[in-house]
Order: C-alpha cells, then sequence, then structure tokens
C-alpha cells in the first residue's frame, strides 16, 4: 500500500512538472515573440528574448529591470548573431530619483551563447546596463551605458567620510556585482569593447576571468569608481581609451586619498595584458595593479608581465601607477602631479624606463623591492626623483594577519640598477634606506639639491659603467607602435583640465564640466570670507536667491568667474545660494539635456548644527563581557571609569590601531555621546558611519540601532541614513559605540532633508 501511495504521489508531481515546463515555454514563446515596427525593426518590450540577427526601432522604452541580477529587462540568447539597437534607449527605475536607488539589469547575454554583436545601444537608470557570462565572442560597439547606479557619496569638501572608500580585493562569487557596472563580463573569452562610452556612473567597464580581448577605442572618464576593471583577466589588450576622471577622495589642498577609485586596476593574477596610449588622467590611482590574496597567502604567482606603454597616467590624488608584489615593464609614460608617480612596493624585475616624470612628491617609490631596473627617466621637479627603502621589520606573524608573502619570500631591499636617468630641479635624486647593492651610472644631474641621501644602512653602491646592461634594456623604450586600424587620439585636447585643481568631488561623483558649478576653494577657512569659482559651458550667470551669505562680490557675470561672499555668523551654519546660468546645451549630473539659452539652475549647500557633546571613552575586553550579546553596554552592577572624556560639537573620529588616551592604547572600547542642541522645525537627514556597532537615541528613542556587526561582511565601513522631523526647540542625542578591534569610525552628520 506504502509503494502504490508513493508511486501515485509521483505521478501527479511528474504531471506537475510537465505542466510547469509547459507553461514556462509557453512564457518564453510568447516573451520572444517578434514586436515589429511597420519598417519591419522590432519594438522592445519588457521580457523580449532575441535569437536572431535583429535591428531595433529607435525609440525610449522605459522599462524597469527587477531586482536582483537574475532577470534582465532583454536577453539575448543566439550564435553568430548581430543586434543593432538603432540606438533606441532603455530607461530603467523610472520611479527613482537618485542613482543609488537604481536596480535590474537591461541586457543579459545568456549563458554559452557566442559571437555576438551589441551595437548602437543605449541604457541608463539600472544597476548593470549588460551582464555577460561565458559569452565567447562578445562584442560591444558604439554602446552608451552611461548614468546608471553610483552611490552616494558621504564626504565633504572639509573632510572624508571612510564609508566612501570601496573594496575590490574579491571577486570569486561576483562581489563587485554590489557597486554596480555599466559593462559586467565574468569568463567572456576574446571580448571586443570599442567605441564605447560611459560616464555619470560608478564601475564603467568590469571583467572577470576573461582573456584575450580586446579594449579600445572607449570613453569611460568621469565616473566615481573604476573605469576598466580586471580580474583574472590576461592577455588583453587596452588601447586608445580615454579613461580620465574616475575618482573620488579628493578635496583640492585638503585631502587626497582616492578611497581606491582607479582608472585601471589589474587585480588578482591577471597577467600578460597591455595598456598601450590610453589617457588615464585625474584618477584615484591611474593604474592600479595587486598581485591578489593567492599571492600574499602563497608568495607565488601575481600580476606579471604585463606592459604598461605609452600611457598618461596624471594628476592622480595618490599613485600614477601602482604596481605590487609582481613583475612587470613601465615603459614611456607621463606621470605629473601625483602623491607618488609610480608605488612599486614588493616589485622585483621590473622594468621602469622612458618615463616623464613631474611635479610629483615622489616620482618613483619602492618599498622592499628586488632586482629592479630604473633607467632613461626624465625627472623634473619631483621633491624626490627615486626613494627605496624597507622596514626594519616584516610582522611578527604574517600568516596570522592574512598575509604570508613574508614568509614564503625573500622581502629584502635590494639589486637595483640605476642609470641613465636624467633628474632635474629635484629636492632629492635618490633616497635610499636599508638597501643593498645599488647600481647607479650614466645619470644626468641639473639643479638638484642632494643627488644620493643615504645612510649607514645602504650597502654596496657601485657606480662602475656598465654598457652591457645598457644594450640589454635600449631596446624597450622603442617599442613599434600596435598596428590598430581606425584609432582616436585619446589625448587630444588633455590640456584643458591639466592638473588636480580640476576634481571637483561632488555628493555623487566627479564633475564633468558640461554643466555649471560653484565651488568652494576655501572650505577650511575659518574667516568667515568664502572664495568660490563659477565654473562650467560659456553662459551668464546670476543669482536668484541666497541664504546664510552676504556681501556678495558680484551677483552676475560671465563664466567662468570668481567671486566672494561673507558668511553670517550664527549658531547654526545653513547656506543656500541658487544661481541660474543661460547659455551653451547643458547635460545635468543626472544626463539630462538642457537645451542652449534655456535657464538652468543650479546651487551652493552647506548645513551644519552644532550638537554639544560630552564624549566618554571606556575600555572593553570582549573575553570578560560582550555587549554584543547581551545588548547592554555594560555589565549588570558594574559601575565603569571613562579612560578619555572630551567636549565635543561633531562627532566625526578614525581610528587606526586603537584608542590612544593617556592611560594607554585600546583595541577594544566603548563610545558614549550626550549633546543636546536647539533644531529649527524641519525635516532632517541623520547620516552615521561606523565600525563595529552603533545605537543612536533622539529624544529617547531608539532610531538607529545597528547592534549585530555580522550583517555586515565586506572590507567596509557601512554608512545608514534615517530621516527625523524634529519640532523648534532643544532635541537630545546619545550615541552608543562599541569597536571590537582593528580599524575604528564614527562620524554623525546630519543636513536638512531634500
Amino acid at each position: 500500500m506504502g509503494k502504490f501511495i508513493k508511486a501515485k504521489s509521483l505521478a501527479k508531481m511528474n504531471k506537475k512538472i510537465l505542466l510547469c515546463s509547459a507553461l514556462l515555454v509557453m512564457y518564453y514563446l510568447l516573451s520572444a515573440q517578434v514586436h515589429k515596427s511597420p519598417s519591419g525593426e522590432k519594438i522592445l518590450k519588457k521580457g523580449m528574448v532575441i535569437t536572431e540577427n535583429t535591428k531595433i526601432k529607435k525609440g525610449i522604452y522605459k522599462l524597469d529591470g527587477d531586482q536582483g541580477f537574475g532577470e534582465p529587462v532583454i536577453l539575448i540568447d543566439g550564435y553568430k548573431i548581430t543586434v543593432d539597437f538603432n540606438n533606441a534607449t532603455l530607461q530603467g527605475s523610472n520611479n527613482k530619483k537618485n542613482p543609488d536607488e537604481f536596480f535590474g539589469v537591461a541586457i543579459i547575454i545568456s549563458s554559452k551563447s557566442s559571437n555576438v554583436t551589441i551595437k548602437n545601444l543605449k541604457a541608463k537608470g539600472y544597476k548593470v546596463a549588460l551582464l555577460a557570462k561565458d559569452v565567447t565572442s562578445l562584442t560591444l560597439e558604439n554602446c552608451d551605458f552611461s548614468y546608471n547606479y553610483r552611490q552616494h557619496l558621504n564626504s565633504t569638501q572639509e573632510k572624508e567620510d571612510i564609508s566612501d572608500w570601496m573594496s575590490y580585493h574579491h571577486n570569486e562569487n561576483d562581489e563587485w556585482l554590489r557597486y554596480g557596472a555599466a559593462i559586467y563580463l565574468r569568463s567572456c573569452n576574446m571580448p571586443i569593447i570599442k567605441g564605447c562610452t560611459v560616464t555619470g556612473g560608478q564601475n564603467a567597464l568590469m571583467m572577470t576571468n576573461c582573456n584575450d580581448g580586446l579594449v579600445v577605442n572607449n570613453d569611460f572618464s568621469f565616473n566615481s569608481g573604476i573605469g576598466i576593471g580586471m580580474y583574472h583577466c590576461s592577455y588583453n589588450e587596452v588601447a586608445y581609451n580615454r579613461v580620465d576622471f574616475n575618482v573620488r577622495g579628493y578635496s583640492d589642498g585638503v585631502y587626497n586619498r582616492g578611497q581606491d577609485s582607479a582608472g585601471i586596476l589589474v587585480y588578482e593574477q591577471s597577467s600578460n595584458n597591455s595598456f598601450y596610449k590610453n589617457s588615464v588622467t585625474h584618477s584615484g590611482d591611474g593604474f592600479f595593479l595587486w598581485a591578489g590574496q593567492t599571492t600574499m597567502d602563497s608568495g607565488q604567482g601575481g600580476c606579471n608581465d604585463n606592459l604598461i606603454f605609452g600611457n598618461d597616467f596624471s594628476y592622480a590624488p595618490t599613485n600614477g601607477v601602482e604596481v605590487t608584489f609582481s613583475r612587470n615593464k613601465i615603459l614611456k609614460n607621463r606621470i605629473f602631479e601625483c602623491d607618488n608617480g609610480i608605488w612599486g612596493g614588493y616589485s622585483y624585475n621590473t622594468q621602469i624606463g622612458g618615463n616623464q616624470f613631474r611635479n610629483n612628491n615622489v616620482g618613483i617609490a619602492v618599498e622592499h623591492g628586488q632586482e629592479n631596473n630604473i633607467y632613461n627617466n626624465l625627472f623634473f621637479r619631483d621633491k624626490v626623483a627615486v626613494k627605496l627603502w624597507a622596514r626594519k621589520e616584516q610582522p611578527a606573524d604574517p600568516i596570522a594577519i592574512g598575509w604570508g608573502y613574508a614568509k614564503f619570500r625573500d622581502t629584502r631591499s635590494r639589486n637595483y640598477n640605476l642609470f641613465l636617468n636624467s633628474y632635474n630641479e629635484n629636492n632629492t635624486a635618490v633616497d635610499a634606506v636599508r638597501t643593498d647593492s645599488i647600481k647607479i651610472f650614466g645619470n644626468y644631474f641639473s639643479h638638484t639639491d642632494q643627488l644620493l641621501k643615504i645612510d649607514s644602512t645602504v650597502t654596496n653602491i657601485d657606480s662602475t659603467e656598465d654598457d652591457s646592461l645598457v644594450d640589454k634594456f635600449s631596446n624597450d623604450t622603442t617599442i613599434i607602435e600596435t598596428p590598430f586600424k581606425g584609432t582616436v587620439d585619446p589625448f587630444r585636447g588633455r590640456g584643458i583640465l591639466n592638473g588636480r585643481k580640476n576634481i571637483l568631488i561632488t555628493e555623487w561623483g566627479p564633475h564633468d564640466f558640461r554643466s555649471p558649478v560653484i565651488w568652494n576653494t576655501n572650505p577650511v577657512d575659518t574667516s568667515g570670507i568664502m572664495q568660490f569659482d563659477i565654473k562650467g559651458p560659456k553662459g551668464k550667470w546670476k543669482i536668484k536667491s541666497y541664504k546664510g551669505v552676504d556681501s556678495f562680490s558680484s551677483k552676475s557675470g560671465n563664466l567662468p568667474a570668481t567671486i566672494t561672499v561673507r558668511k553670517l555668523k550664527t549658531e547654526r551654519t545653513d547656506i543656500d545660494i541658487q544661481l541660474e546660468y543661460s547659455g551653451e546645451e547643458v547635460k545635468t549630473p543626472f544626463g539630462e539635456t538642457i537645451q542652449k539659452g534655456k535657464p538652468y539652475v543650479f546651487s551652493y549647500k552647506k548645513f551644519f548644527q552644532p550638537i554639544d557633546f560630552t564624549v566618554n571613552w571606556f575600555s572593553l575586553d570582549t573575553a570578560i563581557y560582550n555587549p554584543i550579546k547581551t545588548g547592554e553596554l555594560f555589565a549588570a552592577n558594574v559601575k565603569m571609569r571613562p579612560v578619555k572624556t572630551e567636549r565635543a560639537q561633531k562627532l566625526d573620529y578614525a581610528w587606526w590601531g586603537g584608542l590612544k588616551t593617556d592611560e594607554g592604547q585600546f583595541t577594544q572600547f566603548i563610545t558614549v555621546a550626550e549633546g543636546e542642541s536647539n533644531f529649527q522645525k524641519g525635516d532632517y537627514e541623520l547620516g552615521i558611519t561606523w565600525d563595529d556597532a552603533v545605537r543612536i537615541y533622539v529624544d529617547n528613542k531608539l532610531v538607529v540601532d545597528e547592534w549585530n556587526p555580522s550583517k555586515y561582511t565586506f572590507d567596509e565601513s557601512p554608512h545608514r541614513q534615517v530621516k527625523l522631523s524634529l519640532g523648534d526647540g532643544k532635541h537630545l542625542f546619545r550615541v552608543e559605540h562599541l569597536e571590537l578591534g582593528g580599524f575604528a569610525t564614527l562620524s554623525l552628520k546630519i543636513k536638512r532633508a531634500e
């Protein structure tokens, strides 16, 4: 009887499976039906499946994606097919205002498709514009994937917010997708991406396990994260691209952090790629190469034998080129006005030749490098041209802290060849510490204050001429140009925005100069006189309204312009300057086009509500008592004495290595901040950045409860925003914060709600 019931149930189940399968087939057949215009061009519908050569009817298709990354608006599935979107626009997230709310995937190329060409497509308003996995010979041509997802930035001109730091160190499980992407490719061999544009987003082209590809003639500029990213990618050619202003974490003259943004990112065993004649200026790092966690753990492998040739990596807030734990060639590049022109930590057998360095803090900086050749470079007005050094010791237990490289590899600073370089107006030509065996000869020095700065830790300096060494490397800086056809000069017109001063980071990323902006040029000045540049397309501007300031040096004029105003002395800072522009066509920061001659309103706003906080810090040992588990700050019947106390009008802290006090340094600690302030009636937005746990009470009501650090698995400090409606008068604030070890931060901001 039991067997009969089981067989009967199984038969019913099979019928259900067959019915579901039939319904699924009918759904996809209906989805794939040809929606044609009278001209024979297809009309896009959500859920459409394209399986053959197709031309799309031009138009704007407002089609929202689904949450997540599994279901696209349009699925393309085929072999040897071309889909010409005919400059049609897919527009997603149509009920959302801000880019950090965008969701869904516009286009997915199905797995195992091959020889697929997508051209003349525009897609905006999505978390990911185009996603492809396991597609061989995919070509993307003349597509515009601008104005898709990007994070809201919490840093200001006065101070960076740690939550804006990104982490790309892992992508085995598509972790990069949390930041969105215009183009996301995984395991797509022989891809061709040419003539495509991405601006006004966060990440442009992100590739994982993609080999033998070509990325040429693209413009991936003015994004807030990464221009081109590679992870486990080898034998690709990246040439003649404009990859400028992929940057965040910069305020001119105040801080230059970059926050792990980069023009080109090369991570985790990506080798034998060539990067040729790309313009990669004004990015967090111009070129950021890291061997990967595999190498950090084992000491093996790396991102090796990449050729970085003929590019411009100037005006990076941090490093023009960063290459670490690997072996590469860096030849004939232009690197001006960076913190470090080249940072080569733990680089070995690396060739750095024929490059031009100018006005960098350090031209070439290499920590723990070995057997590197630095030759035929031109240094001009770098404070230090070449800096070589090693730390006194490596971490005592490198395996325990997450990198075993020093356990498995020789990490001494040794065996450098520095020859035929030209040093001009440098404070110091060569600065070396704890380095052995430096061969230095045939160099030219002009108006350099100090030629060689060394101490007793530097051994075996050899100045003997070595013709065999010169002959060995003489051909590397005269490589014949790669014969690409129909290339566009990515450097044309680059002089217009020369200098790091033109990196203007707004709350949505780098300003692109296609719309007017009023920019405070003395953000940390306390004199009360505020200076502004008004920049943008040619045209006229005028002040429409203002509050919180007076005494304008001018209230109208032509762009560009410089004005000064006086900040009013009030209890709180509440500045709002509204301006109107009329002139050339404007492309707004969110991609809207304002026709020539039409008025466009832009503004400067600044708000600061001081709160009179008393901040107390207490020592913590979670082995004895863990507030995360109990939910209570302190154990019952235990009265804690603070190890540090201070008064503050704002909470904005970051701790590296623990809390430092007169009583010592504490890696685990509790922060309790209590304060009050008089508010004007209105709607406000409270933003909090923390690490590891935080709770916030306003008028004794719990408004933020983030007491579970395990919710946040990435190496990032989270940020959360909540809306508050406050009445006139005094309001009370209490902030409770826990640090469990490692890096710590606590930053509270309050602003008027939009």
